[in-house]
């Protein structure tokens, strides 16, 4: 552990938040000389205070115990490349433009890689007014179904949360052409184009 380059950290993230050593200090129920000690490079915080300090900060343990934030490029702005990060145990969905870190039950999730649908395996998509109306013959029982659908064009991603014993519909409105994604609770993530 490199203590200069945690020190850094620290003091850019307090500044950041607009806290002084003093405020940081009592919100961990430490001493400020600590904090001062830390941003000085002079010493690490204690082992049982890196949770608590990465949750202050809103940041990954292994980013602080780092020293430095991955920098993330800047995307050119196409939602079509959205990732989605589908959590296996409560089926919480989150999206990002590009790779994050995202957790959920305790656990670290992986992006979702998209599968191109086979033929038999994509969803009915009609146009409805300015409404694309999706339907499947996918079964929809609490084992087996699909839980969400989303279209992805180039400046906006829409979804729709789907249930169980409920049969697949949803109405999306039609926003140019994109790609059409679906995700399956024993499959995993599909899409097709539209």
């Amino acid at each position: 552990m490199d203590h200069v380059k945690i020190g850094r950290l620290i003091r850019r993230l307090r500044q950041e938040q607009c806290l002084t050593q003093f405020q940081l200090a009592e919100q961990m129920r430490i001493s400020h000389k600590t904090v001062s000690k830390w941003e000085r490079g002079l010493g690490c915080p204690d082992l049982s205070l890196l949770q608590e300090l990465s949750d202050v900060f809103r940041i990954d343990l292994g980013q602080l115990l780092a020293g430095e934030l991955d920098a993330r490029e800047a995307l050119g702005g196409n939602m079509k490349k959205a990732t989605f990060y589908i959590c296996p145990a409560c089926g919480n969905v989150v999206t990002a433009m590009a790779e994050a870190a995202v957790s959920c039950c305790g656990k670290r999730l992986e992006a979702s890689p998209p599968q191109k649908a086979e033929e038999a395996e994509r969803l009915s998509v009609e146009s409805v007014e300015n409404d694309f109306f999706i339907t499947s013959d996918h079964p929809m029982t609490k084992d087996h179904y699909i839980t969400f659908v989303a279209l992805l064009t180039g400046d906006r991603l829409i979804l729709s949360k789907q249930y169980p014993e409920w049969g697949l519909q949803a109405r999306i409105p039609a926003s140019g052409h994109g790609r059409l994604l679906w995700h399956c609770s024993r499959h995993g993530l599909f899409y097709q184009l539209v």
